[in-house]
């Protein structure tokens, strides 16, 4: 069995654990939220802030990367969109979740111990250029689509107030408050103490196995009812079309080997909960999204390793 191929089995195998734990009832489903909970909002912003201490981002081409993975969630984004609405004739609102859906890569809970897996610590630095900039801009884009064919309200919000509620969402994340704390305690350039680094370093690690675990947990809290068929074709957007326009455009763009393999690798994953989490807060498609997050994290077991061969073949 290749590396590669086994990395993969592991990572996805952590996934399906956390979901057996669930099924079996070995573990309740509240377990997952809780462990989701501590991994987002502890574990995962110290990994963050100390990959940013210690980061060499020197030849990783920033705008490049970012116009990479940017144009591929664009390109997905509106197929979702189109084949949601204009296929499968549901509206505007369920069109934006067909669209998140398809664009919405899981980068925390599943791609950042995903990447230190495949690609290592220099992988995963990389990834952490496309996290701080992807989190804000998919969260001003559902903000201003949530607006577009939201519920009309009696009397529309004031962009101020749009605003305000944008940069107070995304100040107090801890991903992003990890990643800027890390950043300014570098800009400092004096050591992190040992104490606090052996602090940091015992929470760090155990960050993506606990993300994975609390990942499969939560798969089986939302499972699979009804829209088989959009869940199925929004999931073949996700896993394919969206790492091939990413592959494409790496290639155009001469995307250094590693970025051009991280960013492959990070468009072919498979959707987070996020999707789900706007469906609800439209009031529409929480099925949809439940179902494709479920039939597209199953399936990435395959696809993914199909498209890091790929990237491997192109860049080498």
């Amino acid at each position: 069995m290749s590396p590669l191929v086994e990395t993969v089995l592991f990572v996805f195998g952590l996934v399906a654990l956390g979901y057996l734990a669930g099924a079996s009832g070995y573990l309740r489903i509240e377990t997952g939220d809780a462990l989701s909970e501590f991994a987002i909002g502890v574990a995962l912003p110290l990994l963050l802030f100390r990959t940013m201490i210690g980061a060499d981002f020197h030849g990783s081409a920033p705008w490049l990367l970012w116009a990479t993975y940017f144009i591929a969630v664009t390109v997905a984004w509106t197929a979702g969109h189109l084949v949601t609405t204009r296929m499968f004739g549901r509206d505007g609102q369920a069109g934006v979740v067909g669209g998140v859906s398809s664009a919405f890569s899981n980068l925390v809970l599943l791609g950042i111990p995903f990447m230190l897996g495949v690609f290592g610590q220099e992988g995963f630095e990389i990834l952490s250029l496309i996290v701080s900039v992807h989190l804000p801009t998919m969260m001003m884009a559902s903000i201003i689509l949530f607006e577009i064919f939201g519920p009309r309200r009696s009397e529309p919000m004031h962009p101020i107030v749009i605003i305000r509620d944008f940069l107070r969402k995304i100040l107090t994340n801890p991903l992003i408050v990890g990643i800027v704390a890390g950043l300014a305690w570098r800009a400092t350039g004096v050591p992190l103490p040992g104490l606090a680094t052996r602090f940091v370093d015992a929470l760090a690690n155990i960050a993506g196995p606990v993300a994975l675990f609390a990942m499969g947990l939560g798969l089986k809290k939302f499972g699979i009812s009804g829209n088989i068929k959009p869940a199925l074709a929004l999931s073949v957007l996700k896993l394919m079309l969206m790492p091939a326009v990413a592959l494409l455009f790496a290639w155009l763009f001469g995307l250094p080997p590693l970025s051009a393999k991280v960013a492959v690798a990070a468009a072919s994953l498979p959707s987070g909960v996020n999707s789900y989490l706007i469906a609800t807060q439209f009031g529409t498609g929480q099925a949809l999204a439940s179902n494709q997050m479920t039939i597209a994290t199953a399936c990435a077991v395959v696809t993914t390793a199909f498209w890091l061969t790929i990237a491997t073949m192109v860049f080498g």
